[in-house]
Order: structure tokens, then C-alpha cells, then sequence
């Protein structure tokens, strides 16, 4: 056998390298496509590439790759928007603006499923996901956490009256978040989606004052 023929026979025989960050982001499309339930393992096995021994030896089981998957969200979408929100050169208004002009581009990228991989996902989810339903739970909760934060971070620097239920606004926030996932979801356009945030930003000096201040102007 020559040196030539030696080698090649060598890379033949070598296993492929397992790419874990390439098959996290083919498991997080399949889940945010089609949720947790109705995404099998051979539906993982074929989109990852990957044999089924090698995917249970890397994350445990289908939950564990769920997980992981979720985790790579955070990572690659979810940051990114926290960082446009979490701008110091911005102000209050600019900073949610921003933060919401980024997630409406996330929602309607095109090159990924439509809406928020957690809303998307947990909405297609049964009873009997109670694992998967809470960690889906606790990573929404954690983002609606960052708005709160941010939000009582500059009423503090006296941005926002000092008797506004930040609490709520936050909540408020987030809801009007998970609605322009659904619209995004049923096919709407960046476009319809930075309307709904015009809307937005033309009721946030009322949003940010108390509610001592919306029942005088009712009252008016």
C-alpha cells in the first residue's frame, strides 16, 4: 500500500467530529417550527445528522437537547435584544423602542421560524410537559425581569415618576411582546409589527405616569 493510499484508507475510517453548536441550531428550529411534543427523535436524528446514541450521549435524552436548544436561543436572539434595551447612552423611551425594533426584526427574520421560539413553544405544549412547560415558564419570567429591571433602573434616575407601578407597566409590556410573537407567527410583516410599536411609543408618556394621573385625565 503507498503513503497515498494509506491515508486515504485512514480518512475513511476516522468518525465524524460531532458539531454540537450545528446541532443545537438544527434542534431549535425543529422545536420552534413544530414545539416540543411533535418534534420525535428521528425528526432529530435526521436534521442534526447525528446518530441517536451520539445525541443521547451529549444531552441525556430529548429534554436535555430541548434544554440545550433554549439555552442557544438565549444566546444567539434573546441577548442581543437585552442589549439593545439595556443601552446607557439611550434614554427610557429609546431604550424600550430599541428593545422592541429588535425583537420585531427577530420575529420577522425570515431566516428562522416566525414569533418567539418560548411563546411559540409553550403554547403547543400539554399537561403532560410539566418539566418542559416550567422551563419554558422561568426563562419567559426571566425576560419580563429584564424590562422590570431596566424600568426601575431609570425611574430611579428619575425617567419614570416615581409612583408609577413599574410592576405593571413591565407586565403590560411583555403581553403587547407575546401578541406581535403571535401576529408574527400568522405570517404579519415587519411592517404591521413596527406599527403596532408606533402605537406604543405614542402612548408611552401616558404609560409611564401613575395611575393618579390616567384617572384626572379621565376625569377631565
Amino acid at each position: 500500500m503507498t503513503d497515498h493510499q494509506h491515508c486515504a484508507s485512514k480518512s475513511r475510517g476516522r468518525p465524524k467530529t460531532f458539531d454540537r453548536e450545528m446541532a443545537l441550531d438544527k434542534a431549535l428550529e425543529l422545536f420552534w417550527l413544530h414545539g416540543y411534543e411533535a418534534t420525535s427523535l428521528s425528526d432529530l436524528v435526521a436534521a442534526t445528522g447525528a446518530k441517536a446514541p451520539t445525541l443521547y450521549a451529549e444531552f441525556t435524552n430529548k429534554e436535555g437537547l430541548f434544554r440545550a436548544a433554549l439555552d442557544r436561543y438565549i444566546e444567539k436572539f434573546a441577548a442581543q435584544r437585552k442589549s439593545a434595551l439595556v443601552c446607557p447612552e439611550s434614554c427610557v423611551a429609546q431604550g424600550v423602542e430599541n428593545y422592541f425594533r429588535s425583537t420585531a426584526a427577530c420575529f420577522t427574520a425570515g431566516d428562522k421560524p416566525a414569533g418567539c421560539f418560548f411563546i411559540c413553544t409553550s403554547s403547543a405544549l400539554s399537561a403532560q410537559s410539566g418539566e418542559v412547560a416550567h422551563m419554558l415558564q422561568t426563562r419567559h419570567i426571566s425576560q419580563q425581569n429584564d424590562l422590570n429591571t431596566f424600568l426601575l433602573a431609570r425611574q430611579q434616575a428619575g425617567e419614570i415618576h416615581a409612583d408609577t407601578n413599574v410592576g405593571r407597566l413591565s407586565t403590560y409590556l411583555a403581553c403587547l411582546l407575546q401578541g406581535m410573537s403571535v401576529r408574527a407567527r400568522e405570517g404579519a410583516s415587519r411592517q404591521e409589527l413596527d406599527s403596532i410599536i408606533d402605537m406604543l411609543m405614542l402612548q408611552w408618556p401616558v404609560l409611564i405616569q401613575p395611575a393618579s394621573y390616567a384617572g384626572q385625565q379621565a376625569g377631565n
